[in-house]
């Protein structure tokens, strides 16, 4: 079991931007030495409140220059917006600055108001995403290759450098709705499952799902790697936790609601028609059901204990990102306690 952080880096009117980003590399470097395995560094567009990073390898690699162990993983690049030609050349210019700490986890998109502002019809999302994800591969695993696609056409091109990693960097998939958990099961990718889009225990539903299109398929479930994206906060009491972290998480929510306000009215139809339901969630989410259904908020010993039930009931997961709200002293306590009970 291996525990990240996860950084979407909003930002409020009153924050400076180039404050928020100081602060989570240094958060970073403070990660990378007590021992978390992996930063998680989202890509979001056209909505400060809910992020200001819409490149997150160009601030992997200004982690990198800052860390020794800790893996930077995207989480995830949104191939639809990237020619992938260029998106491969970045990556394997991450993982070479970075000494081969680079995992690129990719996705199609899920956010109208993303399409709308690079005027990409989410119809062609899946297409495009498939297409990228092909040429990426072939891009760092031959000298030169040539591709005709539906959407893209390469001649016979060369791209340089190649990735540190060989093959290549870890690649991962955002598998949060049933047509991507079942691709990725197809192909045989590696996953991230996000529970604030699929919460307990409808989440372990879904990893089934995905470990049964492994199977099918003929690949080895059990050398598949999922990744849980789950909320924790670490503090004194339960009833400290939720002062701390209340108002935080339902503003998450909030703006959830407010950028979904700004996508257009077919942003829930074909294969998106399960957001409709997240964004419901949303709109009614408390305290109560965030901490039942979608994280670990509590002292340091019980986050520990909650996180190691939760791998208990589900041998199958077998990393976990979080998205932290707590002092420094806190993280370095709960890193301590869940690497204790690793060693166990």
């Amino acid at each position: 079991m291996k525990f990240g952080l996860f950084y979407q880096l909003p930002c409020a009117p009153e924050q400076s931007e180039a404050v928020r980003y100081r602060e989570t590399v240094e958060q970073v470097v403070h990660a990378d030495q007590i021992g978390f395995d992996v930063a998680w560094l989202a890509e979001l567009h056209f909505f400060r409140p809910f992020s200001i990073m819409p490149t997150p390898l160009i601030m992997a690699t200004a982690i990198a220059q800052r860390t020794r162990r800790i893996r930077l993983r995207t989480g995830v690049s949104l191939l639809p917006f990237h020619h992938p030609l260029r998106l491969a050349e970045e990556a394997a210019t991450v993982d070479i600055l970075s000494d081969g700490r680079l995992d690129l986890g990719v996705g199609r998109g899920t956010i109208a108001v993303h399409f709308q502002g690079f005027n990409v019809s989410r119809e062609e999302s899946r297409e495009r995403f498939e297409e990228s994800l092909e040429i990426i591969q072939q891009a760092w695993t031959t000298e030169s290759f040539s591709y005709h696609g539906k959407h893209y056409q390469v001649p016979e091109t060369a791209v340089v450098p190649k990735p540190l990693q060989r093959p290549h960097p870890p690649l991962r998939i955002a598998a949060n709705s049933p047509d991507t958990a079942a691709f990725a099961g197809l192909k045989g990718y590696d996953v991230l499952v996000a529970s604030p889009i699929n919460p307990m225990p409808g989440f372990f539903d879904h990893v089934r799902s995905y470990r049964e299109a492994l199977t099918k398929a003929g690949h080895r479930a059990e050398e598949r790697d999922v990744a849980a994206l789950f909320f924790t906060h670490s503090s004194e009491s339960v009833a400290r936790s939720r002062a701390e972290y209340e108002p935080s998480m339902m503003h998450y929510y909030h703006t959830i609601g407010e950028q979904a306000q700004r996508g257009d009215r077919t942003q829930y139809e074909g294969s998106y028609a399960y957001l409709k339901q997240v964004r419901e969630r949303a709109a009614s989410m408390s305290w109560d059901v965030v901490n039942d259904t979608m994280g670990f908020s509590a002292r340091p010993s019980s986050v520990s204990r909650g996180s190691r039930r939760f791998i208990a009931r589900r041998k199958s997961i077998s990393s976990c990102a979080g998205s932290i709200r707590a002092d420094a002293s806190r993280i370095a306590t709960c890193s301590r306690r869940w690497n204790a009970s690793r060693r166990r």
